[in-house]
C-alpha cells in the first residue's frame, strides 16, 4: 500500500527531475510548443522551475500536508479534473492534490496542452510504480466521485450543468490587478513586469489591470519594462498587439503606446492580449470599494501590501486558485 510518506517521496523525487531536465524532457517541452506556439520552452522550463521548488520541496509538502488529517492509505474515489489549457500544465496543481490526498485522478486535458502532463506523469510512475492504477488520462470523464474543473465563464455553465450533480469545484474567469501607491523603486516596477508578460499574460493569475494614483507617470514605465521587449519577436504575440492596437486607434480609444503592449485607461478586470487595463484613484478608499465591489473575480493582488512585486506567477502549495481550499474538499470526500 502506497502510504502518504511514500506518496511524497515521489513527488519529491519527481521535483529533483524536473529542475535537471533531460534530453527527453526537454524533447516533451519542444513537442508541446510545436503543438502550441503559446508554450514557449523558456517559460514551460520557467513553470516547471517554480512546480519544482514552491510544490515538490519537502519542506513545502511536509509543511502543506500537516496542515489536513490526509489519510495514510490509497482511497478509491475517482476524483474528475477538466483542465485548462492557457498555461502549461497550468493542472499541476490540482493533480497533486488528488494523488497526495491519495485518491484516483482522471484527467481530461485541454485540447491546447495535451502532450506535457502525459510525460511528466508518466515519469512519476516511473518513480512509483504504485501510482499508475492511480492515474488515467481520458478523453470523457465517466463515473466521477468528484469533480475540480477549470475554465471560462461560458465553460462553467456547461460544467455546472451536467457536473453539478457530484461534489465539485468549478473554477471560472478570474483575474489579477496590480496597485501602485506612486513611490515604488524601479526594482520593484521591473518585477511588476514580471506578473504582466509572464507566459504572454495568459494566466488568471497575469496582472491584466494597474491600479495607479491619479498624477503616476505611466510613460516611465516603457524604460523600466525594456528588458521584455523581446516578447514581440513572437509571432501570435505581435499579431494581437498590432490587432488591438488598430482597434482602439479606430475607435479613437486613448491609448499609452510603449512599443510592447498596449496601455487603456480601462475599469474591466480582464485585458485582451497584449493589452494592459489602466484605472486611476485618487485615495485609498477608492481602491478598497473597488476591490470589494469585483473581489468574486479577483484571483490575485499585486502591491506592497499584496502579494509581492514579480510573485504573481509563483504561487505556494497553500494558495489555491479562486481561493478555495481543493485539499480540504477532497479530504472531506473521505
Amino acid at each position: 500500500m502506497l502510504d502518504l510518506k511514500k506518496r511524497q517521496s515521489a513527488f519529491i523525487e519527481l521535483g529533483n527531475y524536473l529542475q535537471t531536465p533531460d534530453m527527453a524532457l526537454e524533447g516533451a517541452i519542444h513537442k508541446a510548443f510545436i503543438y502550441n506556439a503559446w508554450f514557449e520552452p523558456i517559460n514551460t522550463k520557467q513553470y516547471l522551475l517554480s512546480i519544482a521548488s514552491a510544490f515538490l520541496s519537502q519542506s513545502n509538502l511536509e509543511k502543506w500536508t500537516s496542515n489536513y488529517n490526509i489519510s495514510k492509505n490509497l482511497s478509491n474515489k475517482n476524483i474528475g479534473i477538466i483542465a485548462a489549457g492557457n498555461i502549461p500544465i497550468i493542472c499541476f496543481h490540482d493533480v497533486l492534490c488528488v494523488l497526495i490526498s491519495g485518491h484516483k485522478a482522471q484527467i481530461k486535458l485541454s485540447d491546447k496542452d495535451k502532450y506535457l502532463l502525459p510525460f511528466i506523469l508518466n515519469k512519476l510512475i516511473e518513480i512509483e510504480p504504485a501510482y499508475e492504477n492511480q492515474i488515467q488520462i481520458v478523453e470523457r470523464i465517466v463515473q466521477p466521485d468528484a469533480i475540480i474543473a477549470t475554465g471560462s465563464d461560458n465553460t462553467g455553465r456547461y460544467f455546472e450543468h451536467y457536473f453539478g450533480k457530484y461534489p465539485n469545484i468549478i473554477r471560472k474567469n478570474r483575474h489579477s490587478i496590480a496597485i501602485l501607491e506612486g513611490n515604488e523603486t524601479d526594482e520593484e516596477l521591473l518585477a511588476l513586469g514580471n506578473d504582466i508578460f509572464d507566459y504572454f499574460g495568459m494566466g488568471c493569475r497575469n496582472v491584466s489591470q494597474l491600479i495607479i494614483p491619479k498624477d503616476f507617470e505611466i510613460t516611465k514605465l516603457k524604460t523600466i519594462w525594456e528588458p521584455f521587449k523581446d516578447i514581440m519577436e513572437h509571432n501570435k504575440y505581435r499579431n494581437n498587439l498590432d490587432y488591438q492596437r488598430t482597434v482602439y486607434l479606430m475607435s479613437i480609444k486613448p491609448m499609452v503606446d510603449i512599443d510592447f503592449i498596449n496601455i487603456v485607461d480601462n475599469d474591466s478586470l480582464g485585458s485582451p492580449i497584449a493589452c494592459l487595463h489602466l484605472k486611476r484613484y485618487e485615495n485609498k478608499k477608492e481602491i478598497d470599494e473597488f476591490i470589494e465591489s469585483n473581489k468574486m473575480q479577483l484571483q490575485c493582488i499585486v502591491g506592497k501590501d499584496y502579494t509581492p512585486f514579480g510573485k504573481s506567477q509563483m504561487p505556494q502549495l497553500w494558495d489555491y486558485a479562486d481561493n478555495i481550499d481543493t485539499m480540504k474538499f477532497l479530504v472531506d470526500l473521505y
